[in-house]
């Protein structure tokens, strides 16, 4: 098992989550339930993926767990920047 909170990738997940959270918050209230709740929940998993990865046995488990993460940050660029 490795500890998460040592990964800089995790630190920098972590940062990228606050971040998405202080963003969000001046979205208008009408999104709530919707645009402003998948970007938290997307940003969220990012990290949370990365340190349940960590948690599991082997370097398979954790490279899945990290390309679940990685589909996570995907969904924020492409909702953040609909024109790419």
């Amino acid at each position: 098992m490795k500890d998460f909170r040592k990964l800089l990738v995790w630190e920098k997940a972590h940062q990228l989550t606050l971040s998405i959270y202080q963003l969000t918050a001046a979205f208008p209230s009408e999104e709530t339930y919707g645009l402003t709740s998948q970007m938290r929940r997307a940003a969220s998993s990012i990290p949370s993926n990365i340190a349940e990865g960590c948690g599991r046995e082997g370097d398979a488990e954790l490279s899945r767990f990290c390309t679940i993460a990685r589909g996570s940050a995907s969904w924020n660029t492409r909702s953040s920047c609909p024109g790419i």
